[in-house]
């Protein structure tokens, strides 16, 4: 009876809340949020003014190291040169209207365009390549290893790659090397008549001063040619007569140590081989032969009455490669110089984009029939998609602050060439001719250009999170 009792007790009073809810507060005290008289927590169940101390300092070091910077120079960028007065847009005016500034702005716009997509491409390349070589690891680490090199010794390395002197220049060295694989230098380089009695010099050849006869033996005495042309080089040898022929010899016309008489083949002078030996008729020629290993040369019976010339080819200078580091070439050259180093950077990050690749899609595929380069170019860039672009958009960040490998590398008398916005905001700013309103609107004018950059980052990131 008196359970029946206390059960439609409970049944039919009101309910009853239960003892701990999230409404109860801290302490367990039943009511509304607030009323006790506390202030409401966040969401984090942290004290708003407790969340705002912990992000006073973070705050103060973005003030400070972002926030106040980029304003003094967007408030700088409206004064003079001197600061004092106030030059309105006259500084950007300047940036779009100087010859040097222009040069920098259209060298950034290759610098973004090509050295991104040369890196990525050659990242993701070593990526795929070195998951299909025994020594991928290895590989890996010394294609990476130029990113341990700082800025300043990697200029300095590629300073002395791109020297002029195939001597010293590894690029030249590399260049004329494959240029005289396909045409031989002269023979003697430098070479030239001691006098102009005997030969006349023009456009570098050296033509004889009278026509030559058949059975009379034709001198011709050069002076210049270098030691080192003439190392196991034949003594000369006097021209043998040949009927009905023209003869003759060429030879170096000095004697060590004095002595010996111009124009004449005297003992131990040395003979010149190799030499082409052309003879000439009303500007045509009409035979052609050249000296042999003792100096000595036959032409036929038809260069009988011909003059006898020497082409300049004989004596030209040697080739001395390409100037890397000039007008024309010193953009791209500092460009392969960045490649080299951030190839690896982005060979790392694709190679990671790479190894979470679903195999079975690439096995799938070949199944199908697909040959490599299907798979390559179907199923593995675009499911690498997101990472190419994530090493683009990063590289292309990075090309647009590049400086130091532009200001080490080029020259003196090619870094108006080379020049690029960042070394242009140095030079503004620090350099020579100093105008800190002109080098505050350049550094606005680069962050301006960062921005697309980065809205596109953030917006690929977004994408990802909502995926």
């Amino acid at each position: 009876m008196s359970t029946a009792s206390a059960g439609g007790a409970a049944a039919s009073g009101p309910p009853v809340p239960p003892a701990d809810t999230p409404s109860s507060g801290p302490s367990g005290a039943a009511g509304p949020p607030g009323a006790s008289g506390r202030k409401p927590r966040s969401a984090l169940g942290t004290r708003a003014w407790v969340a705002a101390l912990f992000l006073l300092p973070a705050l103060a070091l973005l003030g400070a190291l972002v926030v106040y910077p980029i304003g003094y120079s967007v408030y700088r960028s409206f004064l003079d040169a001197s600061g004092d007065g106030f030059a309105g847009v006259d500084n950007y005016r300047e940036v779009f209207t100087d010859e040097r500034i222009r040069t920098a702005l259209k060298n950034n716009v290759i610098w973004v365009i090509v050295a991104p997509s040369v890196a990525t491409a050659l990242g993701l390349i070593f990526a795929v390549l070195t998951e299909r070589v025994r020594w991928g690891t290895a590989f890996k680490i010394v294609v990476f290893m130029p990113m341990a090199i700082s800025m300043l010794a990697a200029g300095i390395i590629f300073r002395l790659v791109y020297e002029q002197n195939p001597d010293r220049g590894v690029a030249n060295a590399v260049w004329v090397g494959v240029h005289d694989t396909f045409k031989a230098p002269a023979p003697f380089p430098g070479a030239h008549p001691r006098d102009d009695r005997l030969l006349t010099g023009a456009g570098g050849a050296f033509t004889t001063r009278t026509v030559v006869k058949a059975g009379t033996p034709a001198v011709l005495p050069l002076v210049g040619a270098k030691p080192k042309d003439l190392k196991g080089a034949q003594a000369a040898a006097p021209p043998r007569e040949a009927a009905g022929r023209v003869t003759g010899t060429v030879w170096r016309d000095f004697t060590r140590g004095g002595g010996g008489k111009p124009g004449v083949i005297d003992p131990g002078e040395k003979a010149l081989k190799g030499v082409t030996v052309e003879a000439v008729r009303d500007g045509r020629t009409v035979a052609s032969a050249t000296s042999a290993a003792d100096g000595t040369f036959t032409l036929p019976a038809s260069a009988d009455g011909a003059l006898l010339s020497l082409p300049a080819s004989n004596f030209a200078a040697p080739y001395n490669g390409v100037d890397w580091l000039g007008p024309s070439l010193v953009t791209p050259a500092i460009i392969g110089a960045y490649v080299w180093m951030w190839a690896g950077f982005a060979m790392v990050l694709i190679a990671a984009g790479l190894a979470s690749v679903p195999r079975e899609l690439l096995e799938a595929a070949r199944v199908d029939g697909a040959n490599e380069w299907q798979v390559f170019r179907r199923v593995t860039v675009p499911l690498l998609a997101p990472v190419l672009g994530v090493v683009l958009v990063t590289l292309m960040i990075n090309v647009l602050k590049i400086f130091d490998l532009v200001y080490i590398i080029a020259p003196g008398a090619s870094l108006d060439n080379a020049n690029v916005l960042a070394l242009q905001l140095y030079q503004s700013s620090f350099g020579t001719d100093v105008n800190q309103g002109v080098g505050s609107a350049i550094a606005v004018f680069l962050l301006v250009l960062v921005l697309p950059v980065m809205l596109v980052n953030l917006r690929r990131i977004r994408k990802e999170r909502q995926r």
